[in-house]
C-alpha cells in the first residue's frame, strides 16, 4: 500500500500549482486504484481542512464537502474510516474545528470513555469534555 501526504492530496483537489497538480493527480490516476487504494491517515484530514481553512479561506460547507470526497473515494484507505466520518458530521454541523473532532472520536475508537478539554469550541461541539477551570 502506499500513502498520500497532505501535499499530494491539496495539489490534487486545489489544483493551484499546474505542474505539482498534474504529477500529483497523475499518481492518484495510476496508483490509487480500488483494488490497491491509497493510504490516507488521520493527520492528513487534519491537515487539509487547516491549510483549507486557513491558506485558502474555504468556508466550512465546501471543506465539509471536500472531506466528504474524500471519504467516498474508493482509491483512498482512509485511516479509522467511522471516526473519521463521525467527525465529519460534527465538524459539518458545529463550530468545533476539525481536528478536535477527530481526536474526540479517534480517543472514542480506542476505547476512551472521554476525552477532556479546555476548548470551549471542541466541548460545545466536538464531542469533549469541557474541563473547569
Amino acid at each position: 500500500m502506499k500513502g498520500l501526504d497532505t501535499h499530494v492530496l491539496m495539489r490534487h483537489f486545489t489544483q493551484d500549482d499546474a505542474v505539482q497538480a498534474r504529477v500529483a493527480s497523475h499518481f492518484i490516476a495510476v496508483e490509487c486504484t480500488r483494488e490497491k487504494p491509497c493510504f490516507i491517515n488521520r493527520v492528513v484530514l487534519c491537515e487539509m481542512v487547516w491549510v483549507l481553512e486557513s491558506a485558502y479561506d474555504y468556508p466550512r460547507k465546501d471543506i465539509s464537502e471536500a472531506l466528504e470526497r474524500v471519504l467516498r473515494t474508493q482509491e483512498f484507505s482512509v485511516e479509522g474510516m467511522p471516526a473519521a466520518w463521525a467527525a465529519l458530521q460534527m465538524y459539518r454541523c458545529g463550530v468545533a474545528d476539525f481536528a478536535d473532532c477527530m481526536i474526540g472520536e479517534a480517543n472514542r475508537e480506542a476505547g476512551c470513555t472521554e476525552t477532556v478539554t479546555l476548548d470551549k469550541k471542541a466541548a460545545r461541539d466536538g464531542g469533549l469534555r469541557l474541563l473547569s477551570t
